[in-house]
């Protein structure tokens, strides 16, 4: 279909359109917490005292509730979610459930974890606002597992080999009940050391279920210097193979630890030089997804707005309906809502990842996105910057 929609008509700065969900009170909210979020020395010091809180069973949940968790997550359960989906779903903009619960390695808490995640598959078949689901590897396997894993299937033996068959069936229960629901599914990317072993789960579960419809999404982070030609390697695989390649593109998420690890252990680092090296490997990785969307479909994951607003020149270029559900936008709930709304009220395929589960359980995940605010150059700034315009234009 022939795109007639003028993508440079898309004003990242329209707070208008960017904050049209949140009424006066909202905004002044939003505004508090990010000029909290913006002292890194208060997040560091709220990181200590939640931790002595549920340690010491004080009533600090309630708190939790009613700010960061309110901001960042969608609630406790799936069910909890419903008002923020359909929220969300009346200005055009999807839920991508995300279970954010961490750190459990009992085979009884990776089976939960399983279960969740094929739960939230069947809420997202039986509504239109869920396009997607999404997993964490290291949530349905052990972490040393996985890091053995990594180094090659074949290397594991006894009972790890065993437990790699357990993994590897809690992974294809997830994969078959998302092709029989035709529901996509996102495997999230996690460290290096786990990431070549996820690789090949996903191209795994993409040669299975991804035949007809690209089902199976594995994450590229292009922060990593090899991932561009990654990329190629794995639209080549999936043409020799018969499958549509799945790719949910990020920048990436482990920058630092990435780079202490590599230091701490004498191995070269698997990070890019510069974010200028990142941004142009993000960029000729779109590039080379639109110029062959007929068989790799994907997700940009992005708080960029050059980024952003390039995709959609592309998709102009390409002649790629902005409605074509083989490309996606994605951004985490409570963040960068000037690039969600804008493109969704463009007319474009947007989601917002909202996290759920208990408030103890997601507090990793919780004091991870406070970090991020307040370590990304100008994130803080940025978010503060537009709600205090959106402020001015409705006292006018």
């Amino acid at each position: 279909m022939e795109n007639t929609h003028i993508c440079n008509m898309i004003s990242f700065d329209n707070t208008e359109i960017a904050f049209a969900s949140k009424s006066k009170k909202d905004l002044q909210w939003s505004y508090r917490l990010f000029k909290m979020i913006g002292k890194p020395w208060l997040v560091n010091l709220g990181g200590w005292f939640q931790k002595v809180a549920f340690a010491l069973h004080l009533p600090v949940k309630g708190i939790i509730k009613r700010t960061i968790f309110k901001q960042f997550c969608g609630g406790e359960s799936i069910q909890d979610c419903d008002a923020k989906i359909k929220h969300l779903g009346s200005f055009n903009i999807g839920t991508i459930l995300d279970y954010s619960v961490e750190g459990k390695d009992s085979d009884q808490d990776l089976d939960s974890t399983k279960d969740e995640v094929i739960e939230t598959i069947k809420t997202s078949k039986a509504n239109d606002d869920i396009p997607f689901a999404v997993f964490k590897p290291t949530g349905i396997c052990r972490t040393d597992l996985l890091e053995k894993a990594n180094k090659g299937e074949a290397q594991l033996e006894g009972q790890y080999a065993k437990d790699w068959e357990v993994v590897m069936t809690r992974l294809d229960d997830i994969c078959k009940a998302a092709h029989e629901a035709g529901v996509p599914v996102f495997i999230d990317a996690e460290d290096s050391w786990f990431q070549d072993a996820i690789d090949r789960m996903a191209d795994a579960m993409m040669a299975k279920y991804n035949k007809d419809a690209a089902i199976i999404y594995n994450t590229i982070q292009m922060y990593r210097h090899d991932r561009l030609e990654f990329l190629k390697v794995s639209h080549q695989a999936a043409i020799a193979g018969g499958y549509i390649l799945g790719v949910k593109l990020v920048r990436g998420a482990y920058m630092e630890k990435e780079r202490e690890k590599a230091k701490e252990e004498g191995y070269p680092s698997p990070i890019q030089p510069t974010k200028e090296a990142t941004d142009k490997d993000y960029d000729a990785a779109v590039v080379y997804m639109l110029e062959n969307i007929d068989k790799i479909h994907f997700c940009a994951g992005t708080h960029n707005e050059k980024s952003s607003q390039k995709l959609a020149e592309l998709m102009t270029e390409h002649k790629i309906d902005p409605a074509d559900k083989r490309v996606y936008f994605a951004q985490l709930l409570g963040m960068s809502d000037h690039i969600s709304f804008n493109l969704a009220h463009a007319g474009y395929n947007v989601a917002k990842y909202v996290p759920y589960g208990p408030v103890k359980e997601v507090m990793p995940y919780l004091m991870r996105r406070a970090r991020e605010n307040t370590s990304v150059a100008g994130q803080v700034g940025r978010e503060l910057g537009l709600i205090i315009k959106e402020k001015k234009r409705r006292r006018k």
